[in-house]
């Protein structure tokens, strides 16, 4: 064991990685990730078993010449490592209409995190195509809504990783012992409690969003709890599908990386058990919920251009209850444009079920590998766009420039068909 000047400890191993006994790639990756233990004074290191790189995305120069040059220096993964949404859409590419630059640099980035040894699942969902750690384990994992979900709905261990620090842990196979890693540092600071609620409010998604806001705000960067809501996942109650969006939105809102919700997620059998002393409590109403909502609608106007859904990516349980809504009713109107992003594994799933066809016969499509919110795939023209997801509506009035409705889903599919905005306003009255 050796410690550096600010009490780092590394083993024998970890400084023959710094000291390029590995290779260069392994050192470079290393001085990062002992550059960032330091900073936040961390004792030790420690291993993951698995990463999920966010830099895939292409957002200019320096992100593409730091994977580049881990190809460069023969650099490859250590450990499990799935991609997250890149800038273009490889199974279906007349659909992003970026400039040449987005175009040629987006897909050289994506290539070299697949010379990497990264495997290619191009989705900000990896827990919807098999990469869900177990309880407990310690992963780097980057991508705000895989963060919270990695951490809240499986129990494993992340802290927020970003960009160049999550393919850094991947090489190295190491983080730096610190943040939510910790078990004292997971323990909730603040409750949320929804006990006063009427719990029909629930049986709407989109109260699930809401309730992504309201985390956020509240919560900030803290660790928070939820108490007061409904349990039963037969009953209107929490699915995997309204967990993934509300941590999203929240991850969003305020950035959170872990939450609690009593009796349903793993680690907080009981409030007792994930409360840390002298945790603030706040009452939630329903006023609340209905104030966070329309904080996701930018737009009173019933002007209706296009729905987007799948951000976080689409599910099958969530293809399969569009089905449901679709039916063999009408199609959609013939001016609205209806995306749905959702994940290579996820698509092949909905096409052997049938639930594929089903939506591009009603007049959707189908976007791969990236999300309609980061990419220029919606039209120029498009001004005023319904969705269910939080996450989608609080960064596409800034990121293209326009309107937002949040609605259900069962709102969203009657509002294509309609042409213009269709929202039941009787749960939220």
């Amino acid at each position: 064991m050796s410690k550096t000047a600010s009490s780092l400890t590394l083993t024998e191993e970890e400084q023959a990685m710094l000291a390029g006994d590995h290779g260069p790639a392994v050192a470079m990756c290393m001085r990062i990730i002992v550059g960032v233990a330091k900073a936040n004074g961390a004792e030790k290191l420690i291993e993951i078993k698995s990463a999920h790189a966010d830099g895939t995305l292409y957002h200019g120069e320096a992100g593409l010449d730091f994977t580049e040059k881990l190809v460069e220096l023969g650099g490859k993964v250590k450990v499990k490592t799935t991609t997250n949404v890149g800038s273009l859409d490889l199974l279906h590419p007349g659909l992003v209409h970026g400039d040449a630059t987005l175009m040629n640099h987006g897909r050289r980035l994506m290539d070299a995190h697949i010379a990497l040894g990264c495997e290619p699942t191009w989705s900000c969902a990896p827990y919807q195509a098999g990469h869900r750690p177990e309880f407990g384990t310690d992963v780097a994992w980057a991508e705000s809504n895989a963060i919270a979900f990695v951490n809240s709905v499986l129990g494993a261990r992340s802290d927020r990783y970003g960009d160049f620090l999550d393919l850094s842990a991947a090489v190295t196979g190491r983080v730096p012992f610190g943040g939510l890693h910790h078990v004292e540092a997971r323990k909730a600071v603040l409750v949320l409690d929804f006990s006063d609620v009427n719990p029909e409010i629930f049986s709407e998604d989109a109260a699930w969003a809401a309730l992504g806001v309201l985390l956020g705000n509240r919560a900030g960067t803290r660790v928070a709890a939820m108490v007061g809501l409904p349990g039963d996942l037969n009953d209107g109650g929490v699915t995997e599908d309204r967990l993934k969006g509300m941590g999203a939105t929240a991850a969003s809102a305020g950035g959170v990386g872990l939450f609690h919700i009593v009796g349903v997620t793993p680690e907080a059998p009981t409030l007792a058990a994930i409360v840390a002393p002298n945790a603030e409590t706040i009452i939630m109403t329903a006023a609340d919920i209905r104030a966070a909502r329309d904080e996701l609608s930018t737009t009173s106007s019933d002007k209706l251009d296009a729905v987007c859904l799948g951000t976080p990516h689409f599910s099958v349980d969530e293809f399969r209850a569009l089905s449901e809504q679709l039916g063999d009713g009408p199609k959609f109107a013939d001016h609205i444009d209806f995306y749905i992003s959702t994940g290579r594994d996820v698509m092949r799933q909905a096409d052997d079920l049938g639930y594929l066809a089903l939506f591009i016969s009603a007049g959707g499509r189908v976007v791969t590998d990236t999300c309609t919110y980061v990419t220029p795939v919606l039209n120029k023209d498009v001004k005023n766009v319904m969705t269910n997801s939080g996450k989608w509506a609080w960064y596409a009035p800034g990121n293209l420039g326009i309107d937002t409705v949040l609605g259900s889903l069962r709102e969203c599919v009657e509002s294509a068909r309609a042409g213009k905005v269709v929202r039941d306003e009787s749960r939220w009255s």
